[in-house]
């Protein structure tokens, strides 16, 4: 299996994952991510879910021993027909996820609210195209998530080998 882009891995670092986390990745797409959050976990899970089904199985199928063991579970699903079946989320993550960045994401940013554990962490980790949008694009996620009910308690900033990336991580407010 090829090795996880190093924009994936810094932003996984980023998230600060605990290993009872139970971990919600919002387009978890072919599941790379979710895998380096299964190599954090020990008693925790991940459930990832990606509007396109191709996406699904291709995560399925790059952590099944994951799955095998109950540490991940991967559903089709966009976030407002996702069955979470009433889970609260100790972590709750995004890569570079464009409703949180264009239109009105109201009501995902409500569902997230209401999926989140006391004290749970709502990350937003992503890599602009163009290097000189990261400063602005953490600023613009931090409006959002404070305008949609959040309290931004980290903001970083990295300058990888593919240019810079950045993540903000909010709280229930």
């Amino acid at each position: 299996m090829a090795p996880a882009a190093e924009r994936l891995v810094w932003a996984v670092e980023t998230l600060g994952v605990r290993a009872g986390d139970r971990v919600l990745e919002i387009g978890c797409g072919h599941g790379v991510a979710a895998s380096l959050v299964c190599e954090r976990l020990d008693g925790g899970s991940i459930l990832g879910i990606d509007r396109s089904a191709k996406m699904i199985e291709a995560a399925g199928r790059r952590n099944a021993g994951h799955v095998a063991t109950g540490r991940a579970a991967f559903q089709v699903a966009a976030l407002h027909e996702a069955d979470l079946d009433g889970v609260r989320f100790d972590l709750v993550f995004a890569i570079h996820v464009p409703v949180f960045l264009r239109g009105d994401p109201g009501r995902e940013l409500a569902i997230v609210r209401a999926h989140l554990a006391p004290g749970g962490r709502f990350a937003l980790p992503f890599q602009p195209l163009d290097p000189a949008a990261t400063e602005p694009t953490v600023g613009r996620l931090a409006g959002v998530l404070e305008a949609g009910g959040f309290t931004v308690v980290e903001r970083h900033l990295a300058e990888l080998a593919g240019g810079r990336a950045g993540c903000v991580v909010a709280r229930a407010g």
